[in-house]
């Protein structure tokens, strides 16, 4: 349902790294590749912008456009006390969107309480519990653009 159902980067360095990997593994792009996608026609400086921690904000969603991840920014929002959502095109729900939702509220509960009695971790009772938030987030903004879905013109490609 969500794309932030994944592992989310501890620190701003393993972000850049997951953004590079994702860009590598989902479009075969290396960073030379994605300095042309940046308009930054010179890999030396963006290798030089990820491994500084530099890179200017103004480079940073078409960056993460042409890696096809939001690593960056979601770890940025995370820093800040902020829960990423991915917000949708406004597209007709499929019975199963539903269903994962409870089957996500149930198992947070569950690890909920599990953390509760000491019989389950921080960590990944926090990642649950995250991961719920986003979705019930994302079925929120769903509603709110049904009245006047996008255009889904190119699908998910970067």
């Amino acid at each position: 349902m969500s794309r932030f159902s994944k592992r989310r980067p501890t620190s701003l360095e393993e972000a850049f790294r997951m953004d590079r990997d994702a860009a590598l593994r989902n479009y075969n792009r290396g960073v030379e590749r994605l300095a042309e996608f940046c308009t930054q026609n010179d890999a030396k400086k963006l290798y030089r912008y990820m491994s500084d921690l530099s890179m200017p904000v103004s480079m940073l969603a078409g960056f993460e456009h042409a890696c096809g991840a939001t690593y960056v920014a979601e770890y940025l929002a995370a820093q800040a006390h902020l829960l990423a959502v991915e917000m949708p095109r406004g597209r007709a729900l499929k019975q199963m969107d539903v269903a994962d939702l409870q089957a996500g509220f149930a198992d947070a509960t569950g690890l909920l309480i599990r953390f509760y009695q000491g019989k389950a971790g921080a960590e990944e009772t926090l990642a649950a519990l995250t991961e719920v938030m986003g979705g019930l987030g994302w079925h929120r903004a769903n509603v709110q653009k049904a009245p006047a879905p996008e255009l889904d013109l190119f699908g998910d490609a970067a």
